[in-house]
């Protein structure tokens, strides 16, 4: 059974944890970190957004030309009362949150949840590790092996801040440790992508995901299709059983650098080849380029790179906003992945097909 204690590795407690967490976010302007309790310091609401870009500003009505207000920073936790349309120029999405201090612009805010779970204390020798997905706004950890190997992390230790992980990210967890404070602590290891990070965080904040969640979604249908929309205009998914359209969703598809859509990814047809639960991906150098962790629903369909995934750091389904994937809201992605073929396998969590087995997908323009 995959569980240590303290004696081989040392855990912080999660009273070290939170001052240790305090003082590296005391030059930014951020909701409150974690609390005895855990994530007490988030609002109390049923909805809740977290700021998904440096800053914002909060309008006095839901308008791009009324006053500013105030303003909110990245990562800061909000209550999301409602959602209103009101005018933002030359944008395709015109949606407003309103928030107890004011309205922000919707694309900017991640719609999350503040959902504790309950813990598993060990992992099966047999199984390797086990899927896991956040359930909170966003969990700091520790990284066990410094320094950072990943763009991502060595980014977030540039802003002073430990490495974080947000809402909807699907992880791997391949060890369980018990604090010096009796609390349980995951170890996540990303399993495809990771360039060797490794790092621990309060088990509380991550769900089990099971293989009964990840069941496939009419599987014996054989005539299924994905049609994507890339125009401009519309970015819309919608997935045909037949003729009968039965899912439909707002996309973010690639841009080229003059903030164009990328038109068709070059040709109208291609088949899914490869699916994984969860991959960190990457594009230019490790210096120069981005890499994002622990993107979850991973579904390719053309080359090495391109595929329609979870997306956490923006909200702005709708409009062309990606490196140069299909960008989805994470429920759209997962209702994706377990309905087109091929199944991926539970425990694996990755599998690539040849030819024209994977469902097709259609790229257009209307």
């Amino acid at each position: 059974m995959k569980r240590k204690s303290l004696e081989s590795t040392k855990i912080i407690s999660r009273h070290e944890f939170i001052n240790a967490s305090s003082i590296a976010a005391g030059a930014v302007l951020l909701k409150p970190l974690i609390k005895t309790g855990l994530l007490d310091g988030f609002p109390a609401a049923d909805r809740l957004g977290r700021i998904a870009v440096g800053m914002v500003e909060i309008k006095s009505r839901p308008d791009y030309d009324a006053p500013t207000i105030g303003t909110y920073y990245e990562d800061t936790v909000i209550t999301w009362l409602q959602e209103i349309i009101g005018p933002w120029p030359f944008r395709n999405n015109q949606r407003w949150v309103e928030t107890p201090d004011g309205y922000i612009w919707a694309p900017n805010v991640q719609p999350v949840n503040n959902i504790l779970n309950l813990p598993t204390n060990s992992i099966p020798e047999n199984v390797g590790g086990l899927w896991v997905e956040v359930t909170v706004p966003w969990i700091d950890a520790i990284l066990e092996n410094p320094p950072a190997r990943s763009s991502w992390w060595v980014l977030q230790a540039s802003k002073n801040l430990p490495p974080r992980f947000y809402y909807s990210q699907i992880l791997w967890v391949d060890e369980v440790k018990e604090g010096s404070d009796g609390n349980l602590w995951y170890r996540i290891n990303e399993r495809y992508g990771n360039p060797g990070d490794l790092f621990w965080a309060p088990a509380e904040a991550f769900k089990l995901l099971s293989s009964a969640e990840l069941e496939p979604i009419n599987p014996d249908v054989e005539e299924k299709q994905i049609v994507i929309d890339s125009t401009a205009s519309h970015q819309t998914l919608s997935c045909y059983e037949g003729n009968r359209e039965i899912y439909f969703c707002r996309i973010s598809s690639g841009k080229v650098p003059n903030n164009t859509p990328l038109s068709g990814y070059g040709s109208p047809g291609y088949n899914i080849w490869r699916k994984l639960h969860s991959i960190q991906m990457a594009g230019g150098s490790n210096e120069a380029g981005w890499m994002i962790p622990g993107i979850g629903w991973a579904t390719f369909f053309l080359g090495s790179g391109v595929a329609i995934h979870s997306t956490f750091w923006h909200n702005n389904f709708g409009e062309p906003s990606s490196h140069g994937c299909v960008n989805a809201a994470p429920k759209d992605a997962k209702w994706i992945f377990r309905w087109a073929s091929p199944i991926t396998p539970y425990q694996e969590g990755d599998i690539t097909v040849s030819g024209t087995i994977g469902t097709p997908v259609k790229v257009v323009e209307y």
